[in-house]
């Protein structure tokens, strides 16, 4: 029973809440769906597959997540090398069909992918939408203005990763995380725009919720947000909500909630609260969002070290790289638990994500089995990267497990003097930033 109750509450209970999110209340509300299944692929060199009238009949039919590289033979002579596993890249071509029959002129298509290494360029029917250098984390597009809602659509993925070698480990190649498909209307929550910042006083939960609402449609509308925050009992402990008016640019909506004698998030306790998100226009809920919250105080001391909660606790961590093994690095959710589950048995209470953001799914595991995550976002530094640090920054910030952010690995900075900066969350409500200068 204790078994069941545990997983009840980690993943059933996050589940229908997420479900019930993506149920019409009051009229439509916005849908997000897995769309994993269904992709046709090759390794093809060419960008011919990006044009609606390619046949790809021949192709290969299968589900996402998916990397080609660990079904190839190593070989000494591949590009890769050592570090990269001797394992064969190239560049691959992703196509899937969207068939639509929408009349609604405000509704609005978006495609988003966890993750897919390494150059990655979208097409919809034969046009660009866009292209992310980086294969290590998250991005969307906005189809809408490339669909044909009258009829079918070509959505190609091109992932190129031929410039061997670049990187010092197994990367994989492909779309190796989750893909999911959202429709929504003009007006709507930003992707990963919900931030939850706690910060315990005298025993009283005070969350600060910033709610980012995008406005793709360009028109003055007024809406209501509304918030709920649910404990692990599936009792309703706080909830507010606030008015406001669409600006072309987007707008951000700041509440204020309070928890009596909240439940701490811990190691061995990792309570975690649920949050619901509403965007109401005229009764009407337009959109939702859930968000996962753990209360918890953080603090660095340069004399003793690390304190979770008031308590001083040895970190006793290990460098995790995001492959699973023979599995290769397509995501697969059992195979990161039983990760997870096998280095607390061993002692560990903290992850070193290996060199770069990890996936939404390990995140999770931890915010639910009580493991504290230290982010790295590059394992390098050129302008490109910098240019992501706010995209990381805004899609990794949402998470309880957070105790340390590293920007660039140590191990790319010159030998003879470089500057690495830590950034410590303390208590979820500011960045301490600290310097370290040294030489070699």
């Amino acid at each position: 029973m204790k078994t069941f109750s545990n997983h009840f509450q980690h993943y059933i209970y996050p589940f229908l809440m997420t479900l019930l999110c993506l149920l019409p209340l009051s009229g439509q509300s916005a849908e997000r769906h897995l769309w994993d299944n269904g992709w046709r692929f090759s390794l093809y060199q060419d960008d011919s597959p990006q044009q609606i009238t390619f046949d790809d009949s021949h192709w290969r039919l299968l589900d996402l997540p998916h990397d080609w590289a660990i079904e190839g033979d190593f070989y000494c002579q591949n590009p890769s090398g050592a570090t990269g596993g001797a394992l064969p890249g190239g560049i691959g071509w992703y196509r899937k069909h969207l068939v639509l029959q929408d009349n609604d002129a405000k509704s609005r298509y978006s495609i988003h992918l966890d993750g897919a290494y390494m150059c990655t360029s979208v097409y919809v029917n034969g046009k660009l939408v866009g292209t992310r250098p980086y294969g290590f984390i998250s991005f969307s597009y906005d189809l809408t203005p490339f669909l044909n809602k009258q009829g079918d659509n070509v959505i190609a993925v091109k992932v190129d990763n031929s410039q061997q070698p670049n990187s010092r480990w197994y990367t994989g190649c492909g779309i190796y995380r989750h893909v999911y498909l959202s429709k929504s209307s003009d007006v709507r929550i930003a992707e990963w725009g919900v931030q939850a910042i706690s910060e315990l006083k005298k025993g009283v939960g005070n969350i600060t919720v910033n709610t980012q609402i995008e406005n793709p449609g360009g028109l003055n509308r007024r809406f209501v947000v509304r918030q709920k925050i649910w404990d692990a009992n599936h009792q309703l402990v706080a909830q507010t909500s606030k008015g406001g008016q669409t600006a072309a640019s987007g707008t951000l909506v700041s509440q204020q909630m309070r928890i009596s004698k909240p439940h701490l998030w811990s190691l061995s306790s990792p309570y975690l609260y649920k949050m619901t998100t509403e965007l109401i226009e005229n009764g009407k809920v337009l959109d939702c969002d859930t968000t996962t919250i753990g209360i918890r105080t953080v603090h660095f001391d340069v004399a003793k070290g690390f304190f979770l909660n008031g308590e001083n606790i040895k970190i006793n961590g290990v460098c995790l790289h995001g492959d699973l093994g023979c599995l290769g690095s397509a995501i697969n959710e059992d195979a990161l638990h039983r990760q997870v589950i096998m280095m607390k048995e061993m002692g560990v209470n903290t992850i070193r994500c290996s060199h770069n953001p990890p996936s939404p799914e390990l995140l999770n595991l931890c915010d639910s089995l009580g493991v504290l995550v230290m982010d790295e976002a590059f394992d390098s530094c050129c302008r490109e990267r910098r240019l992501m640090t706010t995209h990381y920054i805004s899609k990794h910030g949402l998470n309880v497990t957070y105790v340390i952010w590293f920007y660039v690995t140590v191990t790319i900075l010159p030998l003879s003097f470089g500057v690495l900066v830590m950034r410590f969350w303390s208590s979820g409500t500011r960045w301490i930033t600290r310097e370290w200068h040294w030489k070699t």
